[in-house]
């Protein structure tokens, strides 16, 4: 009866997979997923629990492969370059070192299309982490500059007009004077006729 027991078990656990696997972890711990009641596991994937932290969309996303030379593919582009490694040819064993955003869905599938499972919290996750938005950073920056010009702008008012308090006040400018000059004056050689017609009388 035992027997009978432990196989349906084995059965149910290469259908449906360990729904109830989970862990936590902080960052910078490492911990490592196992592939349970897959009997020859292919790739493994991921689901975030908050990918709006990793600035992805929902969904499963592949992270490794098996492959027929021995070595499993890890792919480039993942969350996980680096940080993610197989224990076993077989990938049956990963390990991770954790990091931010990590918490998530990991699945292990099968040959068969059987699948394993297992919860990973990341301590510190939340779920209103908010993605990157690069719209708003450009107001972020503008703002700051425009307090510190405005700033600056009054200071330097505020030295021209103390300036201009210390400073003595100077004189007023006299007006221009215009030189008129008269409108006729006799010469010595207008003269001339009268006095020597005088003379002959």
């Amino acid at each position: 009866m035992a027997l009978v027991l432990q196989l349906l078990l084995l059965l149910l656990l290469r259908v449906q997979g360990d729904p109830g696997a989970s862990l936590d972890g902080r960052p910078g711990d490492r911990v490592n997923f196992s592939c349970v009641g897959v009997s020859h596991p292919i790739r493994w994937a991921w689901a975030p629990s908050f990918p709006a932290c990793k600035g992805l969309s929902k969904g499963r996303r592949p992270i490794l492969w098996a492959s027929s030379s021995g070595t499993p593919t890890v792919s480039p582009i993942q969350p996980f370059a680096g940080r993610l490694r197989a224990l076993d040819p077989g990938i049956r064993w990963l390990e991770l070192l954790l990091s931010a955003g990590d918490s998530g869905t990991f699945f292990c599938r099968g040959r068969h299309e059987e699948e394993s499972r297992t919860v990973l919290h990341v301590l510190g996750d939340r779920a209103d982490c908010k993605a990157p938005d690069h719209g708003s950073v450009y107001p972020q920056l503008l703002i700051p500059l425009l307090g510190a010009g405005l700033v600056l702008g009054l200071g330097a008012l505020g030295v021209v007009w103390w300036w201009r308090r210390r400073s003595p006040p100077q004189p007023p400018r006299p007006l221009p004077r215009f030189a008129l000059s008269p409108p006729y004056r006799a010469t010595s050689e207008s003269r001339l006729p009268a006095a020597s017609k005088g003379g002959g009388a």
